[in-house]
């Protein structure tokens, strides 16, 4: 039986991937691939471009990381736009928080 993830029109989510490939400048890769089996998994490469890391940063064949290892470091990886907009944040209030502190 077939399922939305066998499918690479990504449905209702295609206008959110057609954003972040403008933004990345990159193709989305597919979002499975085929196991040993012939049954659909999740593509550890599409983990990654949606994260916005470079290609192969965790997927390159010559880290030898397998698959498991591969989403292991993405799932406890940070989105580094998401980290940079943390610390700007922080480091802004911090900013905020000398600058109160001086002039009293």
């Amino acid at each position: 039986m077939a399922t939305r993830l066998h499918y690479t029109d990504f449905g209702q989510y295609a206008p959110a991937i057609k954003r972040w490939e403008s933004v990345t400048g990159r193709k989305a890769p597919a979002p499975t691939e085929l196991t040993d089996k012939g049954k659909h998994r999740l593509s550890a490469a599409f983990v990654e471009w949606l994260m916005g890391l470079d290609d192969e940063w965790v997927t390159d064949p010559d880290l030898g990381l397998s698959r498991v290892s591969q989403l292991r470091a993405l799932g406890n990886g940070v989105v580094p736009q998401q980290a940079v907009y943390a610390i700007t944040w922080l480091l802004e209030r911090a900013d905020l928080n000398l600058t109160e502190r001086t002039a009293a």
